[in-house]
């Protein structure tokens, strides 16, 4: 993996802040694990609402946490006073996402000014047993400003 340089210093508490304001990973009880330069890790520990009807974490779940490591590690890399948001990405799901936790690491494979490439691997983690569950691939967007949020 390739070594990424930031350009704030403050970019572990910059993203830990964001993270902390996202309520759909509040929601489903995902937690920032890991924050570098170019990479960042989330895990899910497992609930039974979480998953479809063979006890497996729901497609769309892993593909949630996956979405927003890619983000984050692309995110770790911009300057301040820019936001982040998903272009598009692609979700190979590879084995059943079976377990007592999810892990996504995403890490970035392209920086760029206004497009970041970032992989992201999905673990199922059972004890002492890890399985790569699914694998994305993301294209994010730097945005100059973020625009307030529409008000609920």
């Amino acid at each position: 993996m390739k070594t990424h340089k930031p350009i704030d210093p403050d970019f572990r508490q910059r993203v830990t802040n964001s993270f902390r304001q996202q309520t759909v990973m509040s929601l489903i009880g995902a937690e920032l694990t890991r924050v570098d330069a170019g990479l960042a890790e989330i895990s899910l520990p497992y609930r039974s609402d979480l998953c479809q009807q063979n006890g497996y974490f729901h497609a769309g779940i892993t593909s949630t946490i996956a979405d927003s490591a890619g983000g984050y590690a692309a995110y770790t890399l911009f300057p301040p006073g820019s936001g982040v948001l998903t272009v598009e990405f692609k979700i190979n799901l590879l084995a059943p996402a079976f377990g007592d936790k999810l892990v996504a690491i995403g890490y970035v494979v392209k920086p760029g000014r206004t497009l970041t490439v970032c992989d992201v691997e999905i673990h199922a983690v059972q004890k002492e047993e890890v399985t790569l569950c699914a694998k994305m691939q993301q294209t994010l967007i730097r945005l100059d400003r973020r625009k307030e949020p529409r008000p609920s």
